[in-house]
């Protein structure tokens, strides 16, 4: 078992002035910290669950895997800045410095929040949306360790990113 670090998050937000829906993990994986990118472990579904509710192919590279996100109104950034972590554990987080919204917020169109898992949820509401006044809705973590949920259950639950923002 690796020992608990203090972690600042090593990359930036992914948006442009069209998004629309931001998407919030909680802090970045091991292997997502090494690759510079969000959902980097090979196991994490995040990007087939994307590539099958926008009926795309499966993107492999961090070219790819933004041109999914911005060509379909989506930004994504995590709800925490800095953290002690040990690993990618999101059980042993603490001493959260939350992330700034607010410059994704003013440089898009953002209406609509959605937290990858509990985690990022909990953090969003507790630090960010007093301040960003936009409710998040929780949408089940594609993370590996949530087990419990196939893929095909993900694809129903965060098909509502999909719909259009009102």
């Amino acid at each position: 078992m690796s020992a608990a670090q203090s972690i600042i998050h090593p990359f930036p937000p992914l948006f442009d002035k069209a998004s629309e829906t931001l998407i919030l993990g909680s802090f970045p994986s091991v292997r997502s910290r090494e690759q510079g990118f969000f959902y980097g472990h090979p196991q994490n579904r995040f990007w087939r669950v994307l590539a099958l509710i926008f009926d795309e192919e499966l993107p492999s590279t961090i070219d790819e895997k933004k041109k999914i996100v911005l060509s379909h109104g989506l930004a994504l950034w995590d709800s925490i800045h800095s953290c002690t972590i040990t690993g990618s554990s999101d059980s042993s987080v603490k001493d959260v410095v939350p992330n700034d919204i607010s410059g994704i917020i003013s440089g898009s169109r953002i209406s609509r929040i959605f937290c990858n898992g509990a985690l990022s949820h909990k953090m969003y509401m507790k630090y960010i949306y007093p301040s960003a006044g936009i409710a998040a809705a929780k949408l089940p973590s594609t993370s590996p360790a949530n087990a419990a949920w196939s893929v095909q259950r993900l694809v129903s639950a965060w098909s509502v990113i999909k719909a259009p923002c009102q």
